[in-house]
């Protein structure tokens, strides 16, 4: 019987190590996301404003942002711009070794029914949400409102 135990218990290990390993072969099959560049425009209004961020995916897995959350805000949702219309979106896509960009012009967050007006110097935090990937919480500096990244003012 305990032989038994043993042998069960060695193939199950076993399989789960060949598991791991299947695959692209290079690296973990999962995404793997980080956030760099994020930034919140002083608000020109009381109730609403923008955010942007970049959301890098190492991995060899996609994902999917499907939701942001802030205790800033009564509500963040997120929108694409295309063509100069904007479209309120349930998710963004994460691509695997690619990035999902927030900008102004483009895809974007939008911060609604505000609980403070962020002013330029604090922060805001920011929950983002995943498909399969855990949670990030990003802490996004509140700029300037002609804030450009490119230029830095």
């Amino acid at each position: 019987m305990r032989r038994r135990a043993v042998l069960t218990a060695a193939t199950l290990t076993g399989s789960l190590v060949l598991a791991g390993c299947s695959g692209s072969g290079s690296g973990s099959s999962a995404a793997e996301l980080s956030v760099s560049r994020p930034y919140m425009p002083q608000p020109v209004s009381a109730d609403m404003a923008a955010g942007f961020l970049t959301i890098t995916n190492k991995g060899a897995a996609k994902d999917e942002l499907t939701s942001v959350t802030s205790n800033a805000a009564g509500q963040v949702t997120m929108h694409s711009t295309m063509g100069g219309a904007m479209e309120e979106k349930s998710a963004f896509l994460i691509p695997a070794h690619g990035q999902l960009v927030f900008k102004s012009g483009g895809n974007h967050l939008m911060f609604d029914k505000l609980k403070r007006k962020p002013r330029q110097g604090q922060t805001v935090t920011v929950k983002l949400t995943f498909a399969k990937s855990g949670p990030l919480t990003v802490e996004m500096p509140v700029k300037s409102a002609t804030y450009n990244p490119s230029t830095g003012h």
